[in-house]
């Protein structure tokens, strides 16, 4: 009885880690929508917003490192479990990290947010949802213990690098016709960068996975 009340207390440490992950990503995954919005919309207050709540997914952050050494230490768990937590406190640090980009994107937005933006956001929006879909799916992996999955996920980095350029090469060319363009092209060169750091994240992320479920780390991306 003793064993099985220790299993059960376990499982509940690693549920709670789990839902925190998710919410992590929820969070993430909003401050990329509305960091784009507030770009395309020129709305100062919306990036604060995004800038401001950025402090409740750094305190999720810790919470999870401190759940996670807390567990370790006291429920001593089998190998599966731990590779399980030790996969959530580097998915947490992606995760917070994902979240300063599009921080990074916020502060753009408050720096030009007065000027006309260069062209219409196209690509970039494209970006912002692909990242968002991404970070979605790598977290329905972590839930489903599923490396399949996250190794499809991790596929998709091609299509933002693609985007990615295809925006590096659009912004060139207006800097090429006319150099006063190149401050406000260099601007959203700086929040495309920002989007396809985050999906290199989520391969990062995708990576923790296939460690947690098949004890095997390496690189998907190289």
């Amino acid at each position: 009885m003793s064993t099985l009340r220790t299993r059960s207390a376990l499982e509940r440490e690693l549920e709670r880690i789990r839902s925190d992950i998710l919410r992590m990503g929820s969070l993430v995954e909003s401050a990329i929508e509305r960091s784009v919005q507030a770009l395309k919309e020129r709305d100062p207050d919306l990036a604060q917003q995004v800038i401001n709540d950025d402090e409740v997914i750094n305190q999720l952050r810790f919470a999870i490192e401190e759940q996670s050494l807390q567990l370790i230490a006291t429920q001593q768990p089998a190998a599966s479990d731990l590779r399980m937590v030790i996969a959530a406190t580097h998915i947490a640090v992606e995760l917070e990290r994902m979240a300063d980009h599009a921080g990074g994107t916020a502060e753009i937005t408050k720096r030009i947010y007065q000027e006309p933006l260069l062209k219409p956001l196209i690509d970039i929006p494209v970006m912002a949802q692909l990242a968002r879909d991404m970070i979605h799916a790598s977290l329905d992996a972590f839930v489903a213990l599923d490396a399949q999955a996250a190794q499809k996920v991790a596929a998709r980095d091609d299509e933002m690098d693609n985007l990615y350029q295809q925006v590096f090469r659009e912004l060139l060319t207006y800097m090429l016709e006319d150099p006063r363009n190149i401050s406000r092209a260099t601007y959203l060169l700086w929040v495309a960068h920002n989007l396809e750091r985050i999906g290199d994240r989520v391969t990062n992320v995708c990576e923790r996975v296939i460690f947690m479920t098949t004890g095997k780390l390496e690189e998907l991306q190289p």
